[in-house]
């Protein structure tokens, strides 16, 4: 295979590194790009309004003035344009992405943008901070990891245009990993912003933007309750962010015709993705 490996912690991050072994133990095929600086918090976001400035640093190797978005488009549309790409890895991110966090997440806007390219995509995520302090476990990504990706591979996934894997590594050394647990999304009991104020020298007001770091009482089954239980935790995202029972609901209240225009017919079928029967049977299935 050949393996496409970028992150939102930039190219000179650690976890990159990390990431780059996980692929090498799987390929000698592995190419990296990835942002030029750090993009934590940039989400799937695209550099529209500036040109791209592209580096190579080393042989398969780039880093680009931009966005993880940005990194996958130029790796496959440009760099790799000859010979796309056949898995993207995105990560390992410095801490968790559990959550709330995909919505903010770069790593995870890697792994979206090689999804909309019809690759299959990885976000990877080494969680730190609770119980050891600051130090990053990495060799806790690095053991299981490449494992891990060969099992999600094998077994495979439906839609790889739609989906992508989200996989969480707990904050403990690798022997004390108790599982792997495939989950779901999982919501913080409480997950406050903090605006610290700050004043410079010249008497003038900054602020820095960033989050509590609590511990939350998760359900079990979602990615929270998984990583602190120390598994290992592998959650399916879908690009498509309908939610098709509240669609169902609101056709009914909110359609309506343009004076001059035939109403629609009222048995009308909700008009979901081509051959997306599942999703079709879980819209009738709301309608009645």
């Amino acid at each position: 295979m050949r393996i496409l490996v970028t992150n939102d912690d930039g190219i000179h991050a650690p976890g990159l590194a990390i990431a780059e072994k996980i692929a090498q133990a799987l390929t000698d095929d592995v190419w990296v790009v990835a942002p030029e600086t750090e993009q934590s918090g940039a989400s799937h976001s695209l550099t529209l309004s500036l040109p791209l400035r592209l580096r190579q640093v080393a042989e398969k190797r780039f880093a680009i003035s931009g966005t993880p978005t940005d990194s996958v488009m130029m790796g496959v549309a440009e760099i790799l344009k000859d010979k796309p790409p056949t898995l993207v890895l995105s990560g390992v991110n410095r801490g968790s992405n559990l959550a709330e966090d995909i919505t903010y997440s770069g790593t995870i806007a890697g792994a979206m943008e090689g999804t909309a390219l019809g690759i299959p995509s990885i976000a990877l995520s080494q969680s730190y901070g609770f119980e050891e302090g600051n130090q990053v476990r990495w060799d806790c990504a690095e053991t299981h990891g490449p494992t891990l990706i060969r099992r999600l591979i094998e077994v495979g996934w439906p839609e790889p245009q739609e989906v992508l894997m989200n996989v969480n590594f707990p904050d403990c050394a690798p022997d004390a990993v108790t599982g792997i647990e495939v989950t779901a999304q999982g919501k913080r009991d409480m997950q406050q912003a903090v605006m610290e104020r700050r004043i410079d020298l010249r008497r003038n007001p900054y602020y820095w933007i960033g989050f509590k770091r609590v511990r939350s009482d998760p359900r079990k089954g979602s990615d929270l309750s998984a990583i602190y239980e120390k598994h290992i935790s592998v959650t399916p995202l879908h690009l498509n962010l309908t939610e098709y029972k509240v669609m169902q609901r609101l056709k009914g209240e909110i359609d309506q015709a343009l004076p001059g225009r035939p109403t629609p017919p009222s048995d009308e079928r909700v008009l979901l993705p081509q051959d997306d029967t599942a999703a079709q049977g879980r819209a009738d299935k709301a309608a009645r």
